[in-house]
């Protein structure tokens, strides 16, 4: 059915994946075998940076106590909220500087600018102004989300050819 140069073809590319992947395994594993020794041997601080074991054993305490669950649900619950929260809002602040240009040219530079923040720096002070619980988790991943979903449906707006809105009209 294949010719043979096509099964040739074939077969490198699933040993090109193969070995894709056999080396993108063995770079984790290579990772986590020296984080291990560098802990074992006191050269990196264990309480900064844990280990690979400490890790495991948190786990599998974390597991057997059930409570892993509890915050696998709440992470996932605070993720889903804010961008949801991110994307309703998102589009709608960048449908509405679609329509009007005049506010387009007045907020485009904030919007540059805000992009350009490093929003994981005001953590601290979201904690301070909101408290230390889903308030300020749900704030500080809207302020993450946001800004560039706001820049991409607005570009995404601009890059629709031009005629097909006419012809929509």
């Amino acid at each position: 059915m294949y010719s043979l140069e096509h099964k040739k073809y074939l077969r490198k590319l699933k040993m090109n994946k193969v070995l894709v992947s056999v080396c993108q395994i063995s770079i984790v594993t290579l990772f986590i075998i020296i984080w291990q020794i560098l802990a074992d041997y006191k050269l990196i601080n264990t309480f900064i940076s844990s280990s690979p074991k400490m890790v495991l054993k948190t786990l599998v305490e974390l597991h057997q106590s059930g409570s892993i669950y509890r915050h696998i649900w709440v992470t996932v619950y605070e993720t889903f909220l804010s961008f949801s929260i991110a994307t309703i809002l998102g589009t709608v602040i960048a449908t509405i500087l679609w329509w009007n240009k005049r506010i387009q040219k007045v907020i485009e530079p904030y919007l540059t600018i805000l992009n350009s923040l490093p929003k994981v720096a005001l953590g601290p002070i979201i904690i301070i102004w909101f408290g230390a619980g889903i308030k300020s988790i749900i704030v500080m991943a809207l302020l993450i989300s946001l800004i560039i979903t706001i820049i991409n449906v607005y570009e995404g707006f601009n890059s629709v050819n031009q005629n097909k809105i006419k012809l929509m009209k």
